[in-house]
């Protein structure tokens, strides 16, 4: 059962300036630029409104407190294997680096499994950089097994 000190919601447009601000601090994601700016670019509320308005996606905010620690989108996808059932798929994990090991991020994940399980999901399957080691870990103590190898190209402008 999640921690009942956070509290995870789907996240509101208010919600979105923060939400950034997390992954401009992230050693990873801090491509965004200077993780000091205050000004959010349009796509960012743009991507928001099309995770709102698509019900087999969400954004989600894990609050402890009343203050946003973390995020993550979970996604459903129809799958034709094993069993045609959808696959929950966990992405853009994140959790404020001051809220790290105080069991937001274990939160996030048992809420999300939880709620693919009442989706009636066959799995759940989210990826990680190579580079997180740490997270690969804290994964697997959750009981993610490493059972694939993923691939990507970057398509630029």
């Amino acid at each position: 059962m999640p921690d009942p000190a956070v509290h995870v919601r789907d996240a509101t447009r208010d919600d979105v300036p923060r939400i950034v601000a997390l992954y401009r601090t992230d050693e990873l994601t801090r491509k965004h630029g200077d993780d000091s700016r205050a000004d959010i670019e349009p796509g960012y509320y743009a991507t928001f409104e099309a995770i709102e308005n698509d019900s087999r996606n969400r954004l989600l905010v894990a609050e402890v407190a009343g203050e946003i620690a973390g995020s993550f989108q979970l996604t459903y996808v129809p799958d034709m294997q094993p069993d045609g059932r959808d696959v929950a798929i966990i992405e853009n994990v994140i959790v404020d680096a001051s809220a790290r090991g105080s069991g937001v991020g274990s939160a996030m994940m048992r809420w999300a499994v939880e709620e693919a399980r009442v989706h009636g999901c066959s799995q759940i399957k989210l990826t990680s950089n190579t580079k997180r080691t740490d997270a690969h870990r804290f994964y697997e103590r959750l009981g993610f097994e490493t059972t694939h190898v993923g691939f990507k190209i970057l398509l630029t402008s």
